[in-house]
């Protein structure tokens, strides 16, 4: 098992998905990857996930469903939401990135998440 906290990223667009793995790889952070929330539960049950980081709109559960899913059953996991298009019909209960978000600002909200703050 892993020293480090693992982050899930769970992004439906393969190009956002892998950068954004290689990148917080590079930062020294342990991650696993899904394209969707199906995925994303496999990895849950799989890994030890600290963090999940994930995209709020995606074909395969995902949107409102896939917030109250984690609001409801990952309720001791921390979540960060990126979207480029969200309007939910209930407010989001996590921190929410917009889309496009610089790699650095993110990781930086990551590092606080991490740590608590």
């Amino acid at each position: 098992m892993s020293e480090r906290p693992v982050i899930l990223v769970v992004e439906d667009e393969d190009s956002i998905r892998l950068t954004l793995r290689d990148f917080l790889r590079r930062k020294g952070h342990e991650v696993v990857v899904a394209s969707d929330g199906v995925g994303a539960i496999k990895q849950i049950l799989d890994h030890p996930v600290e963090l999940i980081v994930t995209d709020y709109r995606m074909d395969v559960f995902g949107g409102d469903y896939w917030i109250r899913f984690l609001r409801e059953f990952l309720r001791g996991r921390k979540v960060i939401i990126t979207s480029g298009f969200l309007q939910p019909e209930f407010p989001i209960p996590f921190p929410v990135v917009s889309k496009p978000f610089d790699y650095g600002d993110l990781e930086a909200l990551i590092q606080k998440t991490l740590k608590g703050a």
